[in-house]
């Protein structure tokens, strides 16, 4: 079980006098191995919430718990810019994260589900803004993460690719079913992938909801059978349009 409770995350105003709340008594817990979305409207503090459990942020008041240890986890993050170092390839920015590069075969496999196998030995300036994804994805994975951030690792990208690219993580992750966190602002995209959306405020960032996704997951590729699911829970939650 991995819990995080921040009493406050406060940050100096910029241009003015006083501190800005970004979050303000929050909560959340989620199980092992499970896919959780959050969606929020812009600026209300989900990139700060993802910094503070990776613990790239300590200035704040609150804990950060993994199986009720005040330990670190293993933490694989996705963040929305690739980060891929240019002067290296695809593989060796991937094996870049791991600590034993004997594990060839597990870069192989990953590498052949996200279906980048032929790239592997190109420079990052040679692929798409699509493939440059994939690869920050297998990296994030390649270290058999306890757990796995991703920070809208879709943005930008046309509907079109964002969907293969949707599909080829959900296959990625039912091979080994890591637990995630993933930010988006598109509550389809939360659908598709999410065993539970929570739904956050603005600023101070607070929880207003969250439902369990009950689509079978054969079933999410399915657009029609997604946007159902979308009107009916608009339908029961007016005050998130």
């Amino acid at each position: 079980m991995f819990d995080i409770s921040i009493k406050s995350k406060i940050f100096p105003a910029e241009g003015r006098a006083g501190q800005h709340l970004a979050i303000a008594d929050f909560q959340l817990t989620v199980n092992s191995g499970e896919f959780v979305c959050l969606v929020g409207p812009s600026g209300c503090g989900k990139t700060t919430l993802l910094n503070i459990i990776a613990g790239l942020d300590i200035e704040y008041e609150g804990h950060v718990n993994f199986d009720n240890r005040q330990a670190q986890p293993k933490i694989g993050y996705v963040f929305q810019n690739p980060r891929l170092l240019p002067w290296r390839t695809v593989r060796e920015n991937i094996e870049l994260a791991l600590e034993d590069l004997s594990r060839s075969e597990h870069v192989d496999a990953l590498l052949g589900v996200m279906q980048l196998t032929q790239f592997q030995y190109v420079y990052p300036e040679r692929l798409s803004l699509g493939m440059s994804r994939r690869v920050a994805i297998i990296r994030a994975f390649a270290i058999n993460p306890d757990l796995l951030l991703m920070d809208e690792p879709f943005v930008s990208l046309d509907a079109l690719t964002a969907r293969q690219i949707r599909s080829l993580l959900v296959t990625l992750w039912q091979r080994r079913p890591h637990t995630v966190l993933f930010v988006t602002h598109d509550l389809r995209e939360a659908i598709a992938l999410a065993d539970r959306i929570v739904f956050l405020s603005s600023a101070p960032m607070k929880t207003t909801a969250e439902i369990n996704v009950t689509i079978p997951r054969h079933e999410r590729e399915n657009e029609a059978i997604i946007e159902t699911f979308r009107q009916k829970f608009l339908q029961d939650y007016p005050e998130l349009l």
